[in-house]
């Protein structure tokens, strides 16, 4: 099938799903690719945590930063499901800024991330992926700014009143009225830009090898494997990821590595016009559509 007449069918099928997305799939060792709107800029939500542990890292390697030392941490005192970590602790805690990535990565702990902003402010982190060459990703905010949404403001059972909001307040641009939903406000990437950073995460060049490597162990640690993980993980092949997720947004960027060397890294980012909390047939979607890509070009 042609390129272009896959890409149009699978634009169809995230239409009928109520969804739009931004798709990259690319052969880390040829370069080839095949994406949908792979440079629409999205709020990228916990995506961010990857610039932010690449950064970390880095700076622990520099030895400007001691991955030993420990922080004192206050609880997130969180009272609604889904938050896990330190953003559920009811009292302060000592974490060292290592356990603190782990934290951050494989359980998307934001209370720690936002202990790794406090050393590596989010200018910092974006100064850092402009320095590497990497010129889409940008860092606006620390996580807690995520947790200041109409969905906090509202009971459990009026969820989708909060995702009605963000459905039908943003504008052509890509503004929109809750902050943390605008490309200009949010911390915001492409799938373009997230497969630029995987890309150079698994072939190194500009980034150190030793804080590339760092940075793969902590992504292949990711736990939240309920999104595109199904669709990519077997006994012949290895999913390292990170998820995003708020309100109406759904994100995963990952690489996939099979055992006869081929490694494609990936990235979808989507949003969808469905104004519910919990859509299982949305992450079951973007699985297929990213999987479908990765299979095009592995013929």
């Amino acid at each position: 099938m042609h390129a272009e007449k896959l890409i149009s069918g699978l634009v169809a099928e995230l239409e009928d799903g109520g969804l739009r997305g931004s798709f990259l799939v690319r052969e880390l060792c040829s370069g080839h690719e095949i994406g949908i709107e792979p440079d629409l800029a999205f709020p990228v939500a916990s995506l961010i945590k990857v610039p932010l542990a690449t950064t970390t890292v880095d700076r622990i390697h520099r030895g400007e930063l001691d991955g030993s030392r420990r922080l004192e941490v206050q609880p997130g005192r969180v009272t609604t499901p889904g938050p896990t970590g330190l953003t559920r602790f009811q009292h302060p805690a000592q974490v060292a800024v290592d356990d603190l990535l782990y934290l951050s990565m494989a359980i998307s702990d934001n209370v720690a991330a936002d202990a790794l902003f406090e050393l590596t402010p989010p200018t910092a982190v974006t100064r850092a992926m402009r320095e590497w060459g990497l010129n889409g990703i940008t860092a606006r905010h620390r996580i807690g700014d995520l947790a200041d949404t109409p969905a906090e403001r509202l009971e459990p059972d009026q969820a989708h009143l909060a995702h009605s909001l963000a459905i039908g307040a943003g504008t052509a641009g890509r503004g929109h009225e809750i902050a943390q939903l605008d490309v200009t406000r949010a911390n915001s990437g492409s799938a373009r830009s997230f497969v630029d950073l995987l890309h150079a995460l698994w072939t190194p060049s500009n980034i150190d090898r030793d804080v590339a490597a760092r940075v793969r162990e902590l992504m292949g640690s990711n736990l939240l494997r309920q999104r595109l993980a199904p669709d990519f993980s077997s006994d012949a092949s290895t999913w390292s990821s990170k998820t995003g997720t708020l309100l109406n947004l759904r994100h995963e960027v990952g690489v996939v590595e099979h055992s006869d060397g081929r490694c494609f890294a990936i990235a979808a980012l989507t949003e969808s016009r469905v104004p519910a909390a919990t859509q299982p047939e949305a992450e079951i979607l973007m699985a297929r559509v990213a999987r479908t890509l990765r299979d095009h070009l592995r013929r």
